[in-house]
């Protein structure tokens, strides 16, 4: 009896513990929480470069570059697997070579990365952002996305995280801002989950009172559907001031939906992550969606890519939206076989009306 006593003992001591460390992480999580303002001015490489042109096209590419750790042979918990990182440094670096062989192989005037990581346990404390900017020759222009001290989930957790969206250029800037997104999820679980937003970038136009306005965003992946809407919302009523002031705009990016009226690659694993759907209505009047169904854009990473659409689950969830005052010459989704991240780049021409 006096035993089984101590047993009990020990066990209830064991959890105070537990709940104590757990009281403690809660309160140090919600302290250090990253709390970034509606908008911010974003530091960037601001110094003198080409103005553009009303008489020369303009192109831009979207690429979702996984933080340069989901490359084909990964998976990921959150959407099926089981993994948080890759096995080695050495796998993340080879993903970065991959993919900025793929950037230097498209020359763009402008590029909108996504899930670029600047310091983060998940991708072995590699600053990507610096890489491509350096192997590119172009101005960066960064906005956290993601930024946490301790990522404490799943086991073994996902750890310190430093993560954000980058627009890429070399031509002039006048102006870039971070614009916060509405938040998805509430106390406690807001406290290490990302914070997404808009990384806006102004260009001057030579000859011109207008401005050509590029938005690179990543928009909600993992919750119930309401932050995907209110952060659409948010996302059509600044392409509709900025179309007011007469500029010219391009939104582009990782919607994390599908487009309506896109059957191409039909949703069949239902049991894991699907993507929800934006069309016409959710966009404001004089914007257009330009987007490209010739290859996936993104696959699931329940399991490691198998090379077929058939055999892993494909979706179309990224593209651009354009102002009615741009002509769209080419958009087309680059296939690389989904060699070094989980998604595909998509590529976007257009002419200055």
């Amino acid at each position: 009896m006096e035993k089984a006593k101590t047993v009990f003992k020990g066990i209830g001591i064991l959890l105070l513990v537990l709940i104590g460390i757990l009281l403690l992480l809660v309160v140090y999580l919600t302290v250090r929480e990253y709390r970034p303002k509606a908008e911010e001015t974003v530091e960037g490489n601001y110094k003198d470069g080409e103005l553009l042109s009303l008489g020369r096209p303009f192109s831009v590419m979207s690429y979702n570059t996984g933080y340069a750790s989901l490359s084909k042979d990964e998976d990921f918990f959150m959407d099926g697997g089981s993994k948080v990182k890759p096995g080695s440094k050495s796998l993340v670096e080879d993903n970065l070579d991959g993919i900025t062989k793929i950037l230097q192989d498209n020359p763009s005037d402008a590029y909108f990365l996504q899930e670029v990581d600047i310091n983060s346990t998940r991708s072995y404390g590699i600053d990507q952002r610096s890489i491509y900017s350096e192997a590119l020759n172009k101005n960066s222009f960064f906005a956290y996305n993601f930024k946490c001290d301790f990522v404490p989930y799943p086991i073994p957790p996902i750890g310190h995280v430093e993560s954000g969206l980058v627009t890429l250029t070399d031509n002039y800037v006048a102006d870039a801002v971070r614009l916060s997104l509405p938040e998805s999820f509430s106390w406690p679980v807001k406290t290490c989950n990302l914070k997404r937003c808009l990384l806006v970038t102004r260009f001057p136009l030579k000859d011109s009172s207008k401005e050509l306005v590029l938005i690179n965003f990543h928009l909600e992946a993992y919750d119930s559907g309401e932050g995907k809407i209110a952060q659409s919302k948010m996302l059509a009523d600044v392409l509709a001031r900025e179309y007011e002031k007469g500029n010219y705009v391009i939104a582009g990016g990782d919607f994390n939906q599908t487009f309506e009226g896109v059957d191409k690659y039909p949703v069949t694993h239902k049991e894991d992550w699907v993507p929800g759907v934006i069309g016409e209505s959710d966009i404001p009047e004089h914007f257009s969606f330009a987007i490209d169904d010739s290859f996936p854009t993104c696959r699931l990473l329940n399991a490691p890519y198998t090379g077929s659409y058939d055999t892993s689950q494909v979706y179309v969830i990224d593209g651009f939206l354009v102002s009615d005052n741009l002509a769209v010459r080419n958009v087309n989704v680059i296939d690389v076989g989904f060699e070094y991240t989980d998604h595909q780049p998509v590529r976007l021409e257009v002419a200055f009306k």
